[in-house]
């Protein structure tokens, strides 16, 4: 494919890495002969780093070898997590590098898309909401409205986020797993 056709979302491959482009746009040269700059700003799946790259339109440009695929968190063990493709029913363990940046959004049995580059899981994409029970919270405010005032609140994951001050303990709240924050209760 060619540097026109890139868009937000696409996985390509750059260094022999698969890279998820972030952001994308377009600058027209003032000059007569010019080319139109294509200006991409992606994340290496590999690494983690966030990169940026120009491209000139028409050059050519290599989709990666990558899919998306069903998959389900089974169990955390230690610092790495054990996930399975709900297609092929193939176990994967992964460590902090791919784990640690979604571990406070999955529950035993939680249902996600595994991002698999050349038969290894390269990332994680948790659901946008997730529901999980509120563990420990300061005692709700009498007379609290919802207007403003939030307290902190451990989640049954570990996850602590800011919460509406009226919330109490053992309630279920749904969250926000690209903005990690609290969206309403379940």
């Amino acid at each position: 494919m060619t540097s026109n056709d890139l868009k937000r979302g696409q996985v390509i491959l750059l260094d022999k890495s698969p890279c998820l482009v972030l952001d994308i746009s377009s600058q027209s040269p003032s000059a007569r002969g010019g080319s139109t700059l294509i200006k991409t700003k992606y994340r290496n799946l590999l690494t983690g780093q966030v990169l940026e790259k120009t491209f000139k339109a028409g050059d050519r440009v290599d989709a990666a070898d990558f899919e998306k695929r069903k998959g389900q968190f089974l169990y955390a063990d230690g610092e790495n997590g054990v996930f399975m493709d709900l297609e092929n029913y193939e176990q994967y363990e992964l460590g902090d590098e791919i784990y640690g940046p979604v571990k406070g959004y999955l529950i035993d049995g939680a249902e996600l898309v595994l991002g698999v580059f050349e038969g290894q899981v390269v990332s994680l994409e948790p659901p946008m909401i997730v529901e999980l029970l509120v563990t420990e919270t300061a005692p709700a405010i009498k007379n609290a409205t919802a207007q403003a005032q939030t307290k902190e609140a451990t989640l049954e994951t570990g996850l602590k986020i800011q919460v509406p001050s009226y919330l109490e303990n053992d309630e279920k709240v749904k969250v926000d797993t690209r903005e990690c924050r609290f969206v309403s209760r379940a």
